[in-house]
This record gives C-alpha cells, structure tokens and sequence, in this order.
C-alpha cells in the first residue's frame, strides 16, 4: 500500500473497474430487490441534495448486494419538459429566433441534439460519489418504450372515463405561456399593499368596502361575499352592486369561506383569477369572468380604457381612476406571498384555460362507469392503511393520506413543444378522438370524424410519464424486449416485472403529493400491484448553521468541489457567476471569502458519502458543516494507515487458519483474550449495524462503524497487538496476526456500502493473504454475526484494562508526565480478580501506559506519595517522587472527590423523591442503587489516598 491516502487516484480507478465488469447488473441470484432513482432533470447538475439522497441509495444496493439479493438500481432522467425546452429557446435568442420561427418537428429536433450533447452531465456526476447503478438499463422519460407507456395510459385511461378536457382554473406562467403544476411555484414573501375599496348598493343608499391586494381583477368580480351570519351586512344579502369602473351589477352573496372577522368581512369574488374565488363561484353556480389574455395583459372583457394594459400597468390606472372617483377608502403596506414560477420567475396568473384533466374525484361518472376516486385515488389510500406501503419516518403516511382524501382533478396538459404530444385530434366539428396516432383515433371512433383531423398542440405534464416509472422502465407495456437506440436490450418487462414492487423509494417530502401518490394510483392500477413496499423519506440539506441553500446566500456547495478540492478565488468566480445584482453578488463573495479563505479542501468521495451517512437520522433538515467532513476524511486516514500497519505485520495466512478459531480460548493469556474481546466486539458491532439498516437509520450505523473502527480496533487492538508483531511477546503471535487481518477483512466489508473505494482498494491488498480471489470486495458477502464469537468473559476483562490504562493515561495527562517516561506503577487493594488480571495483563499495562512492571503494595505496608485513581476497589498509583508536584496532585484530587460528591447527591436526590421510586421501573431504581454504591466505593477510596498525601 502507498504510504498515504490519496482519495483521487483511487476513485477513477475502481469506478470504471466496476462498471467495465458489469458488477452493477443484476446477478440474477436470490431474492428481486430494487431501487427506482427519481428521475434528475435531464437538464440537472449534481447538487448537495442528490448526492445525499444518492448516497442513502448507493449504500442500500451495495449493503443488498452483498447480502445475496438480486439487485437492480434503476436510473435514468427526466425529459424536464419546461426546463430543456427553455434552454434551446435561450440559445436560439442568442441567435436573434424563437422556436416559432423554425417550426415544431425542427425545434423538437433540435432539443433532442441538445439533450445528446449536454444531457448526460449529472449521471456521469453520479459516477463520481459511487452509484453503482445498472447503467446499462439507463431511461429516459422520452425514450420509445417510455413513450409507448405514457400513450397506453392516456389512451386507457381516457377510454375509461378518466380523461377528460375541460375550462377549469390552472397555475398560468405568462411569460412560458403554459400551466405548471404547483411544485413549480415559489410562494415568495414580498412588500405590497392592501387597497380598500367602496362598492356602492344599485340604489346608492348604502356601500359595502372590500379589501385587496390585486385591485385590477375587481375588473373580473363577479360577486361580493359576507359570512352568511355576520349581523353588519345581513341585510345586504341578495341585492346589487355597481362594480365600480365597468358599469356592471353584481350580486351580494352569503358563503361560510368568508372570515368576518378578517378586514371588513367582505371579499370581491373573481373566479376567474383566484382558487378559492373559483370555488365559491361553483358553489353559487356565478359565472367567471376572464380579464386577462395569456400573456397577462387586459382583454376585451373589460372596460376599453384598460384593454391591452399589462396587469402591473393596469393596476395603477385603476388605483387612479378608483381614486379620482373617491372610491378608494385606504391604502396601507401589506407583506403578502406571491406565487412565482420557478422556472420564468414570472408572477402566476390563475387562469381559466381548456386543459386536460385526470379525474381524482368523481366516484361514478355520468354513464355510470366507474369514477376516478373508486378507480385511482381510493387503492392508492387503502395501500397505506392497509400496511402495503410503509413510509420511514411513518408520520409521512398522515401527509400522504391527507392529500389524497382531499384531492384535486389533476391537470396533465402543458403548452409546450417539448414532451410526450397528447394522443388526441379533433375533427372540424370540434369533436375528440384518441388513439396511438391518426389512424387508431379514427379506427377507434364511435363516430366518423367531420372532415380532416388536426393533432392536440399540448404535450403532457412531465409528472405524468413519471407517475408510471415502477413499471414502465422495466419494459411495460411491451410484450418482449425493449431496446434502445443502439440496439442494446433495455427491459424486458416479462423477465423483469420480478423487480416490481420495488423494495424501497428514496424521496423527498416536496414530492410526496406530486410523485410518490402518483406513483401508486397509476401502479396500482395498471398493473394491480404497489409500485414499493417503503418509502424513505430523507432529510433537506441545509447549511452548518441551518440554512436553506441558495445562490443569492453563497452557501450552495457543489459535492464534486468538496470531492476535488477549488481554492479560494476560483470558488468565488464559479459561485458568483450567474449573480446578476451587483449588491447580491458582492454580499456573496465577501461571504465566501469569510467561511472559506483557503477554498474548500479536498475530502474525496468516501469521506463525503461518511458525512452523509452520519447524518442521515430521520430528521427533517440536515445541517451540512465541511469540518465535520474533514473528521471523516481523517477516519478514512485512520482506516488506511492502520491497515497499512497491519499489512507490515502480517504475513499469508496458512489455509487452515483462515476460519475464526474458537478453540483457543484461553483466558489466562492476554494475547488469546484480546482475540476474544476484538471478534466479540465485531459480532456486536455487526449486529447492530444490520439493525440500523433494516431500520434505515444511517447515522447510527456510522456511528457503530466508527466507534469500532476508530477506538476498538485502531486505538485498543492494533495498540494491544503490537508487542506480538514486534516479537517483544513470546507466543500466540501467528494466532494474534490471523486476528487482525480477519477482522479488518470483515470490517471493510461492513464499511464498503458506505466507503466504497478505499474499502476496495484496501482490500485487494488483505484479500490474498486470506486466500480470497481478488475480484472485487463487492461480490464478497456482508458480514454475519456468528453467536460462538460472543465473550462476555473477554468483554468484561479488556473492559477492565481499557479503564486501568485510561487511568494511568489520565494521570500521566493531568500531571504532566511526558509521555515517553517510563514510569513506576503500584497497585494496592482490590480483589483477586483484579490481582488475576494485573498478572495476566501486566504486559499489555505496561506497553500502553508506559510504565515498569506492576507492583503491588501489600495491606498495612508503607505507601509513597503517589497519584491515584480507582478502578472499582483497585487503587492505581503512580509514585510522585522525581515525577509531580504533590500540591498539583492534591488539588487534582480534591477537585475528584468534589465531582463525585455532586454525582453522589444526584442520586440520592432520585432515590429521596417517593414519587421516582414508586412510579420508575424497579430496573431503573435498582441502578441508580448501584450507581451510589458505586461512588461511594471510589470516593472512599479518592479520601484515603487524599489523607496519605496530606500526611
């Protein structure tokens, strides 16, 4: 092995070994588990999000993998409908066009050049932490089988009944010139302002004021509402007003939305323009009113003053003209949240537009077939009630049920170029036919269609190819193979349809409502199983001190420039780059330059994917701090170097050694008991790590592993095996060296589903000298606790001389000692087990701790001056003589005896309160019993010593 770690090297090697091999394939041997990545945008880059929530995945198909399943991580991009055809629009505005000038079929062309040459930049990222994905079974939400499945599911669906095209209320960008779904939108919180209105009665006697934050729709009210029982405006209820501006009436109407108590009770009803608006217009069967043309400029519906004015600038002419009128009460600031398209940055415009819609709530419809609740939304619940699919965290079952029992019809119509093309034409009477292309539309129909058929310009919602990914990427609804367009097999959906369900989907809680219940109810009803037994819910990366990240913060970390390593001036140059605003790209550089005036220091993959492990709890948010990644990255030196070590010392172990060797069980040597404690430390640690993945607590299996790699293994055994290696320990040398290199072979084994490289590349170095085939760690098994290796006996002796060395360490701290002295040691008091041990650890005792052979003072003999410490009844002493200040001592032991005193009234504390000793298990009591018994015994023992020294 080198003589230092260097993650770099290491990583470009093995990454394309495994892929080159095929060892991400599925082996077709034991039990079908799968994985399903969510789609990345096409248009993606790798950011902190995905290489956590890859990572989590990464860790489960390797952990799978090795324990003998038939592993398949599925993988593959989304088309991003919005996103990728924005960017091809960007590029032709550089070049002075639009995509109307050249054309449908010559602009889906051209996104699709753009998505061979640029797409493929966040799956070779992901290459880069680990993800040992079937590459070869790579999708796209756009590819031809995906395409075949999304048009059998519209064409289905809609045969159903479920489908339908409607005028109904959708979230409009204007400036896209489409609807989005709502995941598109950013509420973002701004200054605005609250205008009062008055509406004056038909017959000018009375005026009922109403406030908003969006005067201009008053041009589209269609109604005035109060709360039915609110005495102010009872007798109001039923007459007319003058919409002020538009020479129209509108009725006042009584509606229980309304909250009295808010302003002055009354609210314009614009259905037109607002969700809640529309609703209650549906409930009151009040016609809407649109005001508004596609692009967000005034239509014909309102008066001819305002037509053509854009939104903004028809605002401030209404406010003008409200106020010459003296119509305008009150104008006074108002923080309000603005729907914002993620994608444009335009303001939303609720619009009414004929969109395709899947119906989610009609329970029968109108000739009596069955409706969209019974037939998709009501086996998508009963899946999760019934137990079917468990989501981890399980309080995300409560989100997901929530919204489902109060679901909306969804919209799956977009108007855009770029995506799957609605499989339906209409004819010149306007009538609808749906087929997999012209000719099955007509074949199809129950009707001739009049006259030629002209296709739906609108594509569908990319949510919608998505909602069908369980089973389309594996080969649904083909009959056989499906392959791409190199010819490669892809799927085959008779062969593969094993791997569905899926065992787990790794998520985010953003898209539970858009995605994962989407998921079940087109899973479930097409193929009549669950898409995935669990769903995981991970956390949201957030910055150290616990902020969302964002670019106009300057606290984004890019996962490749931890990997890598960016000095200072390039980090601020990549970071400030698309910063606009003078003012926010100077508050973003001053803020790099203060939380990272070297750059970022290069961690390397394992180290990062460490990281994320331990922080993968069942929290909501996770705060990311580059310092405790440098502590990682420490723990993969600490890992390499003390393999390396153990590597030095060891040579080929003989075949007949290569089984754990139970029979040499002698407790009367330190050597045989350390190989005891170290494999029934291993059994503990692999138990329990087993069971923080079954339970999918990450962080606590990192914890596991590093505690036993770190203090176990390095700290204490490879310390305690040292004199073996260097001969200075007669004896049980060849046994003691089979130890450590076995048990670090197994370790890497339990460390390679989060550490992947360095565990492979250690392990090549240690699987010869086992005898192993040196293929890759990753067709070894993962590790099994064998109940033979347990030793409660080991456990408690080596327990003993961890506490015996740490006191003699501590004292040797606390006074000063160097650690190269070698000092005398005196044992006094304590039982025959103690006086066992010393003499049974009296080697080990003296390399660790540095010290001359064990001593022991004799009851009544004369003591020195000595420090002391307690280990149960056995006083530890080191002479003070030519070694410490007898006052340092003193003090050091008064300031003991003080701390104990505190513990000591703590538990007496518990065990005077009536109420704990009734009402705590009698284990608890029973402890904190032993616990004062405990103190009392060493601080006994701290007051003797304290009065020898004051003698």
């Amino acid at each position: 092995m080198e003589k230092s770690f260097e993650p770099a090297q290491i990583e470009s090697t093995w990454y394309a070994r495994w892929e080159a091999s095929g060892a991400f394939k599925p082996s077709g041997q034991g039990e079908p588990y799968c994985i399903l990545l969510p789609p990345p945008n096409v248009t993606g880059t790798l950011h902190m999000g995905h290489a956590f929530q890859q990572t989590v995945m990464d860790m489960l198909v390797r952990y799978q993998r090795m324990r003998g399943m038939n592993t398949l991580w599925q993988v593959g991009t989304d088309h991003a409908g919005i996103a990728t055809q924005k960017i091809v629009e960007n590029q032709l505005a550089v070049e002075q066009k639009t995509r109307h000038d050249l054309g449908r079929d010559a602009f889906v062309e051209r996104v699709w050049k753009w998505k061979e040459e640029s797409g493929s930049t966040i799956t070779n990222q992901m290459r880069r932490i680990g993800a040992a994905a079937d590459w070869s079974r790579e999708r796209f939400t756009m590819d031809e089988g995906l395409s075949a499945a999304v048009r059998k599911v519209f064409i289905d669906w809609y045969r159903a009944g479920l489908i339908y095209r409607g005028n109904r209320l959708v979230n409009w960008d204007p400036v896209l010139g489409t609807a989005v779904s709502d995941l598109e939108v950013n509420n973002v919180e701004r200054d605005g302002h609250m205008w009062s209105i008055r509406y004056m009665t038909a017959d000018g006697a009375a005026s009922l004021v109403v406030a908003t934050t969006r005067p201009e729709t008053m041009l589209g009210d269609v109604a005035v509402a109060v709360h039915p029982e609110d005495e102010r405006y009872a007798h109001l209820i039923g007459q007319l007003l003058h919409l002020p501006l538009t020479g129209r009436q509108i009725p006042v109407i009584a509606d229980d939305y309304v909250d009295r108590d808010f302003g002055t009770g009354c609210v314009k009803i614009t259905p037109a323009h607002d969700f809640n608006d529309y609703a209650i217009g549906q409930r009151h069967k009040l016609a809407p009113i649109t005001i508004f043309t596609l692009d967000a400029k005034v239509n014909d519906n309102a008066p001819e003053k305002y037509r053509g004015l854009d939104r903004y600038d028809a605002r401030k002419a209404v406010l003008a003209d409200l106020e010459a009128s003296g119509l305008l009460v009150e104008t006074k600031p108002h923080k309000l949240q603005v729907p914002v398209s993620q994608r444009s940055d335009a303001v939303i415009e609720p619009m009414l537009t004929d969109q395709w819609f899947v119906d989610l709530t009609s329970d029968v419809q109108a000739d009596g077939r069955p409706g969209g609740r019974k037939a998709i939304t009501e086996p998508a619940l009963d899946a999760v009630r019934n137990g079917d699919i468990k989501f981890v965290p399980e309080n995300w079952a409560t989100t997901y049920t929530q919204w489902l029992d109060n679901i909306q019809d969804w919209c799956i119509s977009r108007q855009l170029w770029w995506g799957h093309r609605i499989p339906a034409w209409y004819d010149e009477a306007g009538n609808i036919f749906v087929g997999e292309d012209e000719a099955d539309a007509r074949a199809s129909a129950a009707t001739a269609p009049v006259g030629a058929l002209r296709q739906d310009d609108d594509v569908l919602d990319t949510w919608f190819s998505s909602a069908l990914w369980p089973f389309s990427t594996l080969g649904w609804p083909a009959n056989g193979p499906v392959q791409n367009e190199r010819g490669d097999v892809v799927a085959n959906w008779e062969q593969d349809k094993i791997f569905l369900p899926s065992a787990v989907l790794v998520t985010g809680f953003d898209i539970i409502f858009f995605w994962v219940a989407r998921m079940v109810m087109a899973t479930k009803y097409f193929t009549g199983q669950i898409p995935f037994r669990e769903v995981y819910i991970n956390a949201i990366v957030r910055d150290a001190e616990g902020q969302k990240m964002s670019k106009s913060k300057g606290n984004t970390l890019d996962p490749l420039d931890l990997i890598d390593g960016i000095a200072l001036e390039p980090l601020v140059e990549k970071s400030t780059k698309s910063l606009l605003i003078p003012q926010v790209r100077a508050k973003v550089e001053k803020r790099i330059r203060k939380d990272y005036p070297d750059g970022i220091p290069a961690i390397g993959t394992d180290a990062l994917r460490f990281t994320f492990a331990a922080l993968a709890s069942y929290s909501r948010t996770i705060n990311f701090d580059i310092k405790r990644a440098e502590g990682y990255k420490a723990f993969c030196n600490k890992l390499w170097n003390a393999s390396r070590f153990v590597l030095m010392n060891v040579d080929q172990v003989e075949p007949d050694q290569r089984k754990w060797n139970n029979a040499r069980s002698n407790f009367s040597d330190g050597g045989l008991l350390i190989n005891r404690w170290i494999l029934s430390r291993l059994q503990a640690t692999i138990r329990e790590v087993e069971e923080h993945f079954r339970s999918y607590r990450f962080d606590l299996a990192a914890q596991t592993l590093y505690e036993f790699v770190w203090n176990e293994y390095c700290d204490w055994y490879i310390e305690l095996c040292k004199p073996y290696f260097s001969g200075d320990k007669e004896g049980n040398k060849d046994f003691v060296s089979q130890t450590a290199l076995q048990v670090l072979e197994h370790t890497l084994r339990l460390l390679h589903p989060i550490i992947p490289f360095i565990t492979e590349e250690i392990w090549q170095q240690v699987a010869p000298r086992l005898g192993f085939e040196t293929l890759s760690i990753f067709d070894q098994p993962y590790p099994i606790a064998e109940l033979r290796l347990d030793s409660i006996e080991a456990d408690r002796e080596v327990s003993w001389l961890k506490a015996t060395v740490s006191k003699v360490r501590q004292i040797r701290s606390e006074m000063n000692i160097s650690p190269g002295k070698t000092i005398p040691l005196l044992f006094a008091d304590g039982d025959d087990g103690d006086r066992a041990r010393v003499a049974k650890f009296a080697a080990q005792i003296s390399f660790l701790a540095r010290t001359e052979a064990p001593q022991w003072i004799e009851a009544g003999a004369d003591e020195p001056a000595a420090a002391a410490a307690v280990v149960g009844t056995l006083r530890v002493m080191i002479p003070l003589a030519g070694l410490i200040d007898v006052a340092a001592e003193k003090a050091r032991l008064t300031k003991e005896i003080a701390r104990i005193e505190v513990e000591i009234r703590k538990c007496e504390g518990k065990l005077g309160n009536a109420s704990f000793v009734a009402n705590a298990p009698a284990e608890v009591v029973a402890q904190e019993r032993q616990r004062i018994a405990d103190w009392n015994t060493t601080l006994g023992a701290l007051r003797e010593q304290a009065g020898k020294l004051q003698k």
